[in-house]
């Protein structure tokens, strides 16, 4: 059984997605917050595995609640909930640590779908996706470190092989495995095994999470994509 807590200043909206999620008989919502001082004592409470957080609510807001949800209860993953597909509230919450982001107009299917991927461990958006917005939002990324600019390489980074940095620039690229093992010659296998190191070695829970890595450490950027 997986178990969902579900964040909103809405009681309508709360209940229409209740409604949806315990019509499945894997999925239980063990709790519910209208705001995100509420959802952290929630969380500390009752440790759900998804927490399907909308971002603009008054008070602690749910940007701040997935940084902090991040930070002290990594097992309870965070799916953010934003009006639009790609905008600033979507790219600050991955940022922050959430698992994924699924927008407000969703179908049904999508929502349960997402939940149960957010709660194996996986994230719910294309890291085409994530490239994209970080593209659009590069100007509220930290500025590359000396050794960046000048093509040496972020201290972050010292850590992974000439192998692995080569895979993580294929991962803030977008590439699936199977794209990684075609482009580097290397067989799915190694692909994943490299793919497990990078997220090990740098402290990620993710895929999304190793793209925004790579961005933020200055190995890819909007005028530095991988391929280029």
């Amino acid at each position: 059984m997986t178990t969902v807590l579900l964040v909103d200043d809405q009681a309508l909206v709360r209940t229409g997605f209740r409604l949806v999620i315990e019509s499945e008989p894997d999925l239980e919502v063990v709790g519910e917050a209208s705001d995100g001082a509420v959802a952290l004592d929630q969380v500390r409470a009752l440790a759900p595995d998804v927490v399907l957080m909308d971002v603009r609510m008054p008070g602690v807001d749910g940007i701040e609640a997935t940084r902090r949800i991040a930070a002290e209860h990594p097992s309870s993953r965070v799916l953010v909930l934003t009006t639009f597909d790609v905008d600033e509230y979507a790219f600050a919450a991955l940022r922050s640590g959430a698992s994924g982001f699924l927008v407000k107009s969703a179908e049904p299917a999508e929502l349960v779908e997402a939940i149960r991927v957010v709660a194996s461990g996986s994230s719910v958006v294309a890291p085409r996706l994530v490239r994209r917005m970080l593209d659009l939002f590069a100007a509220h990324l930290p500025t590359a470190s000396a050794d960046a600019r000048e093509g040496g390489l972020d201290p972050r980074l010292r850590v992974l092989t000439p192998r692995e940095l080569d895979v993580l620039r294929c991962l803030a690229g977008g590439s699936s495995n199977a794209e990684i093992a075609e482009r580097l010659v290397l067989s799915l296998t190694t692909v994943k095994t490299h793919v497990g190191n990078v997220l090990a070695k740098l402290g990620l829970r993710d895929r999304v999470q190793a793209v925004i890595a790579a961005y933020e450490c200055g190995l890819v950027g909007a005028d530095r994509r991988p391929g280029r």
